[in-house]
């Protein structure tokens, strides 16, 4: 790369900045980004494209400041980046990679010192009604995609709460409303675009760059940059469903209604379930919010009529749609977070087992938090042999679920604070909380080693948990597609094929 010589001048000095400073030469890096063909497209700290973006995380606590975000328009954008970032004289570039910012993962999609890609302007959805597919860019929230397809009277399985993004969702897994009947999100990818470490754009698909389309499906970024999927679209009926709010004093009826549920997914794929236990200090007050939503419209339908017989605080079930209902799923943003994962045998005394975790841990938080505004919550939800069982016909994926043949749910521990002060308290109550039902799991033989990447901490491996076959696709797959290692070592975030 040639540069003019008044940028020779800037990057002397910030060379000597970035050296002293952190080791990383972050800031030269930006010189060379603001100098290239994108260089309108990079963003520095305080202007507003920056300060937009940086609040714009979910988790405050994720708010990391980089030296500066890239944020590209086009796939072609995003290869230039790439080629600057690994090809520069300012190397070694860190960088990190952000569709919608939702992760509590602290690094997984932002970085300081270094660069961001943030792939926020790259969120158009489209709809090709000939081949019944939608067409839909990494940054994109869940809430737009829905937009987007509802006047045309289809939908694709996406995220339940609306302002997750499409690009991390996918490549974990994916999770919907509709996994019963159609399976998880990413098994209905038929194509994507993705930007190699060289900067190369190809298109992935089962007939091209086979074990690449298998790889990305909870690979994560282990390979490159995904700069659009091409996602399998169905008829959109609508829906009826809410959010039912229960006292926590109904616990022991609940989680037999659960339980059973769960069992009973298969009898009518169109119920989804979550149940979500959560204290708020601001009221005092422990309650079960359950939002129960049925996929195409049919008031009352019988899948839920243990649910029905559990007298509730309120609930606001009605028709519906999609976009309304994963909307009304959102939680509030501006706070600290973090999350803990794991998956169990249904076992109704496991379930129990988490609620008095959880309650326990209320307990401590209210003697122990220095802020007073706090919420510690567990979330279940079904994980059925059911969502994965025509994964191998479509092309596979890396998540190694066929080995579990019975029914299982995930836990997710979902702790948020205001204060930074509480910081050390809220992580530490997160991984006891994980590690004590995971310690009675394996005690009572309900325990698996599976953790939903979407959901996992850093501290956590969700990748060893795909079994060691797929670890030796991914770590193939990954050296097939980036030799050099760039999305290992100059991508330090999220979570690492060559760390296991």
């Amino acid at each position: 790369m040639k540069l003019t010589p008044t940028a020779v001048l800037l990057l002397g000095a910030l060379a000597k900045y970035s050296l002293g400073q952190s080791g990383h030469n972050a800031d030269l890096c930006c010189a060379f980004l603001s100098n290239s063909t994108i260089g309108d497209r990079i963003a520095f700290p305080n202007s507003t494209a920056y300060e937009d973006s940086v609040h714009s995380y979910f988790g405050v606590n994720a708010q990391l400041e980089p030296n500066c975000i890239v944020q590209p328009l086009s796939a072609q954008d995003v290869s230039a980046a790439v080629k600057t970032l690994t090809t520069s004289d300012a190397g070694p570039c860190f960088f990190a990679i952000r569709s919608g910012g939702h992760t509590t993962s602290v690094g997984a999609s932002n970085i300081s010192p270094g660069v961001t890609i943030d792939l926020s302007l790259l969120n158009n959805t489209t709809y090709n009604a000939d081949i019944g597919t939608a067409f839909i860019q990494p940054g994109a929230r869940w809430a737009s995609v829905f937009e987007t397809l509802l006047p045309l009277n289809v939908t694709v399985p996406g995220g339940r709460t609306a302002p997750v993004g499409v690009g991390g969702f996918l490549t974990g897994g994916g999770n919907s409303f509709y996994a019963a009947r159609v399976g998880l999100s990413c098994d209905n990818i038929q194509s994507y675009e993705v930007v190699l470490a060289s900067g190369e754009i190809i298109n992935v698909s089962r007939d091209s760059h086979a074990d690449l389309f298998k790889a990305l499906k909870g690979g994560s970024s282990n390979f490159g940059i995904v700069t659009q999927f091409e996602l399998k679209a169905f008829p959109s009926e609508g829906m009826w469903g809410g959010i039912v709010v229960y006292n926590i004093s109904a616990t022991n009826e609940y989680l037999s209604a659960a339980s059973n549920f769960i069992d009973n997914i298969p009898n009518d794929p169109y119920a989804s379930w979550i149940g979500m236990f959560g204290y708020n200090s601001t009221t005092d007050q422990t309650t079960i919010f359950t939002p129960l939503d049925y996929t195409k419209p049919v008031e009352r339908p019988d899948a839920f009529s243990d649910f029905y017989a559990i007298p509730n605080i309120s609930d606001t079930l009605r028709f519906s749609n999609v976009l309304e209902l994963t909307t009304e799923n959102s939680q509030a943003q501006g706070y600290r977070n973090i999350l803990q994962t794991g998956t169990y045998l249904n076992r109704e005394d496991v379930l129990h087992k988490v609620v008095d975790i959880l309650n326990r841990q209320i307990e401590q938080a209210k003697v122990s938090a220095q802020g007073t505004d706090f919420a510690p919550m567990v979330i279940i939800q079904p994980w059925i042999p059911l969502f994965w069982k025509d994964s191998e016909d479509r092309g596979g994926n890396v998540l190694g679920l066929e080995r579990f043949t019975e029914n299982l749910f995930m836990v997710l521990w979902d702790y948020s604070w205001d204060n930074e002060a509480d910081d050390d308290l809220f992580y530490k109550l997160a991984e006891s909380a994980q590690a004590e039902i995971d310690e009675y799991a394996q005690s009572v033989g309900a325990y698996t080693d599976f953790i939903y990447l979407n959901y996992a901490n850093g501290t956590q491996t969700p990748l060893q948990g795909y079994g060691a076959d797929n670890l030796a696709f991914i770590a193939q797959v990954a050296d097939k597609y980036d030799p050099e290692g760039v999305f290992q070592t100059l991508v330090p975030g999220g979570f690492k094929i060559s760390k296991g």
